[in-house]
């Protein structure tokens, strides 16, 4: 018998404050039109002192769980994507693990920045098509604002906080229909963040904050979502006119917009948090395909195609019928 893995449940969390682009004007030289303009941002959610990626990524599992009807104790994998994990170990994923309260789980993290939730969406789909696992739990969380320089007008416009789920599950029925992941190093110097505990003695001096050539990452996201784009609708056999909805990784509207007119598609068919929301790293994808399905636009039967590009450079697409 041919097994799938099928969206069952999903879930999100943004934290309770917001930082808009007018507070962060008064600390760095920009304005509310100069960032909105460049990047489609007003606003985005900035986590509590008590909170952390471990206890975001609990409050949106918990929705995806409850959303699917699912007894926790039948999760037999746990995988976290995140570049802002509470520890370097234990994982979240453990961390998750202990708060939801399930023994009998493995559980781990991926970090591949903001394309983190499509690499974990690939390793979940591989699992449960296998037969290693029959509902596989996937969480993006971040705390940006922790690792974002607020003096640096280049990074700290874009950054927010939040968690996004989605809980797989086994079934007779195609509904994760193909997932792409890639990754190439070369261009590992545009955008990162240092680990200033693990540095060499040539680069100690660098703060933990994200570092990004912001130009070069745009023109290279660009041209890799609309291969993978291509690559995703070759693989199977679909048409550009065959998917109802885009869900893409939420890091600048222009971007989206490009990605949007590669598959000739309204943005009235593009799901956008962007907004509200900022760049929410690996929680970005998960955050809107949630939001998208509680408020009723993505219906059960509709094609649906996720894509995220994220420092590596990592990038990938996950197509889904929901």
């Amino acid at each position: 018998m041919i097994r799938y893995s099928r969206v069952i449940g999903t879930g999100g969390y943004l934290p309770e404050e917001i930082r808009t682009n007018e507070e962060i004007s008064k600390t760095v030289d920009t304005s509310d039109s100069w960032i909105y303009e460049r990047t489609g941002i007003k606003s985005r959610r900035i986590a509590g002192p008590n909170e952390s990626a471990a206890s975001m990524a609990e409050i949106a599992a918990r929705q995806a769980i409850e959303a699917a009807d699912c007894d926790p104790e039948t999760i037999d994998l746990i995988i976290v994507a995140t570049g802002t994990p509470d520890h370097v170990y234990p994982s979240t994923g453990c961390l998750l693990q202990q708060r939801l309260g399930i023994k009998n789980a493995a559980a781990f993290d991926v970090q591949a920045a903001c394309s983190g939730s499509i690499f974990a969406l690939n390793i979940a789909d591989q699992y449960i098509k296998s037969g290693a696992a029959k509902k596989v739990l996937i969480v993006g969380t971040e705390v940006c604002s922790r690792i974002v320089d607020w003096t640096d007008r280049g990074t700290c416009i874009l950054f927010g906080d939040g968690a996004g789920a989605i809980l797989l599950g086994a079934s007779e029925q195609a509904g994760v229909l193909s997932t792409h992941i890639h990754s190439d190093g070369e261009f590992k110097d545009l955008l990162y963040c240092p680990n200033p505990q693990a540095a060499t003695d040539t680069n100690k001096s660098e703060l933990g904050f994200i570092s990004m050539r912001g130009n070069e990452v745009f023109k290279v996201a660009v041209n890799t979502l609309g291969r993978i784009v291509d690559e995703t609708l070759e693989a199977n056999k679909m048409n550009k006119s065959d998917i109802d909805w885009l869900v893409p990784h939420q890091a600048n509207i222009r971007i989206i917009m490009a990605t949007a007119k590669k598959l000739k598609m309204s943005m009235n068919q593009v799901v956008v948090t962007l907004e509200n929301q900022g760049n929410t790293s690996s929680a970005s994808v998960l955050l809107a395909f949630n939001e998208a399905i509680r408020d009723g636009r993505i219906k059960r039967g509709q094609v649906v195609l996720l894509e995220a590009f994220g420092a590596g450079f990592t990038w990938g697409s996950a197509l889904i019928k929901y």
